[in-house]
């Protein structure tokens, strides 16, 4: 089989796998599918079995029964046809339970596997996430799979039974008639040795067919998600033209592949036909010259066709196996990529409830291939204390507060909560005591209701309450359906404003010891913004909170502020005394002065 290179369990560079490598490692993911396969495989040979029967019993009533010395043994036909009927019956049931316990195998298996894919990927960094284009990601968890799972389950069993079948035949072909189980192998060997020197190419073919599928996928998500986008600037034609290269990239590719496999399973057809006929042409000279009888002539004959089939068979099965084998090595690519962002599980530290100390410890980050966007930071924020950190677009904000919250860990230094490195806290704890309200609040397509409370078993009457104190009650009320309006796919139901009300909302329930806001009131509008300030304030109150600010009002409500530029922190202290002194916080003060004075 042919061999590709995959990432290292560590890390390092690529290792060469075979395809056989590859199952055996995807069989390994996926334990399930090998449970009760002892059981599963004596039914198939069973059902293997069950089908040489019917030869052996053609030549029996043909030889014993219609052709026997003292004419016609009607008895023994009948003996013989109701044996073969039970054999069918038999052999029927057998294939169905082989199926059953094969598909519920599969399922769990693949299940399995989609899990350890899935919560793979989310403990991969935000920054190794956004790597990979969402639909190519997608595609590794549900299409490649998917892929997997009808190889398994029409294609593995019946490659063992397909080659039990062959060996039965064999076996059974030789008892017949050596010769013509010589004739009959001769035809096939050139096959096999023909199908053997195509898998490398099919493998390679099919790879590309996988790669294809993830490139449609994620020029589908992006024209859907970026509608709004691509109408307001009129490049509907632009974005067409973009998913039609995609579509036109795929049918080429998957044309190919299935030429390929065409080409392979042609050429079974056409060696079956032939042997079929030479088997007839040897057979027939032999049994003139009383070597063969004619029961065991036709008997042979219907050997050549459990031979033949499942060697056409297995000559499909092994192309389909490549695409199988791609989809595997895409998948098993995200679970060898290095989880920089793992939770540290049963070997990490539970942070006790309470004000959060935060420090930076001179921390510097860099995107790989880049420059360093953060630069030997070293900070001390205060329990209980609400700094705001500001700084013009690219001075390392966002970066400053998705290394606090473990979205990304820093190239060097250490992120400290209450003395405790951030990348040794178990993310239970973490994601219990330290909440993020991004710039763009994410929603699902459910309900405002469930939305809000999608981070905790909350009640109804807890998000009601939350509303009031928060002085969001009146805007539910002035919803269509209130709390129960559904916010739909990314929250496109509700503005960009009112998507943040809830995601403050959802952060104002859980209840956090340290708050992140990173720049979360920049889409509300200024009437919004006062309700939420003051809310803020009392969700603040006695607890760790930092800002992202992007709006004069966060800095002035602030203890302190940090003031960032180029990566590095060049001012902190409290807004009034910053306002005062020469230096970038007094010339961003004053271009937000002007900007509000201009509106």
């Amino acid at each position: 089989m042919s061999a590709a290179a995959v990432p290292s369990e560590t890390g390092g560079a690529p290792v060469r796998t075979t395809a056989w490598g590859t199952v055996r490692r995807g069989i390994r993911l996926s334990p399930e599918l090998t449970r009760g396969l002892r059981v599963t495989l004596v039914l198939a040979v069973l059902a293997t079995a069950g089908r040489v029967v019917i030869p052996v019993v053609v030549q029996r009533v043909t030889d014993d029964g219609l052709l026997a010395a003292g004419g016609p043994d009607t008895g023994l036909v009948y003996r013989y046809l109701a044996m073969a009927a039970v054999v069918v019956v038999l052999t029927a049931l057998a294939v169905y339970a082989v199926n059953v316990r094969l598909f519920t195998a599969s399922e769990s298996g693949l299940a399995t596997l989609r899990v350890k894919a899935f919560r793979h990927i989310h403990d991969l960094s935000v920054l190794t996430q956004n790597a990979e284009r969402r639909g190519s990601m997608v595609a590794r968890v549900t299409t490649d799979v998917d892929t997997i799972s009808q190889f398994v389950q029409f294609g593995g069993i019946m490659l063992i039974v397909s080659l039990g079948q062959i060996t039965l035949a064999t076996v059974l072909m030789v008892l017949y008639s050596p010769v013509l189980a010589a004739v009959t192998w001769g035809c096939f060997v050139p096959l096999l040795i023909v199908v053997r020197r195509m898998q490398r190419s099919l493998g390679t073919a099919y790879t590309q067919v996988r790669e294809r599928v993830g490139d449609v996928l994620a020029a589908v998500s992006e024209s859907v998600v970026g509608a709004a986008t691509i109408r307001s600037f009129g490049v509907e034609q632009r974005t067409a033209r973009r998913l039609d290269t995609a579509i036109e990239d795929h049918r080429q590719a998957a044309t190919t592949a299935h030429i390929r496999s065409s080409i392979a399973f042609s050429a079974g057809q056409f060696v079956g036909g032939i042997t079929v006929a030479v088997v007839l042409v040897v057979g027939t000279w032999l049994a003139a010259r009383g070597d063969m009888t004619l029961g065991a002539l036709l008997a042979y004959l219907f050997l050549v066709g459990l031979f033949t089939q499942p060697v056409q068979q297995a000559t499909e099965i092994l192309n389909e196996l490549q695409n199988a084998v791609a989809c595997w090595r895409r998948v098993i690519e995200v679970l060898d990529t290095p989880a920089d962002v793992a939770d540290p599980g049963a070997g990490g530290v539970d942070l006790p409830r309470g004000p959060i100390t935060v420090d930076f410890e001179d921390v510097s980050f860099a995107y790989p291939g880049g420059e360093p966007v953060l630069h030997g930071v070293t900070e001390h924020v205060a329990p209980r204390s609400r700094i705001a950190v500001v700084g013009e677009t690219g001075s390392g904000k966002s970066t400053f507060a998705r290394l606090l919250t473990r979205l990304m860990d820093p190239s060097n230094g250490a992120v400290l909560l209450d003395g405790v490195d951030v990348r040794d806290v178990r993310f239970a704890s973490l994601r219990s005591r330290v909440v993020m309200v991004p710039q763009e609040g994410f929603l699902f397509d459910d309900s405002v209701l469930e939305n809000i409370r999608f981070g905790g078993p909350h009640s109804r009457a807890d998000v009601a309450l939350a509303l009031t104190e928060l002085g969001l009650d009146a805007w539910v009320e002035g919803l269509p359906d209130g709390i129960d309006t559904a916010a739909g796919q990314r929250g496109e139901s509700l503005s960009a404003g009112e998507r943040q009300l809830v995601a403050l909302t959802r952060a104002y329930l859980a209840d956090p010891d340290l708050l992140v806001l990173d720049e979360a009131t920049s889409a509300v509008d200024p009437a919004t913004e006062v309700r939420l300030q003051r809310a803020l304030d009392s969700l603040s109150r006695g607890r760790t909170s930092i800002a992202i600010a992007h709006r004069i009002s966060t800095a002035e409500a602030a203890d302190e502020v940090i003031v960032m530029d180029a990566g590095r922190v060049v001012q902190r202290g409290p807004h009034a005394v910053l306002v005062t002194e020469l230096g970038p916080y007094a010339a961003l003060h004053a271009s937000w002065v002007a900007n509000q004075a201009a509106h």
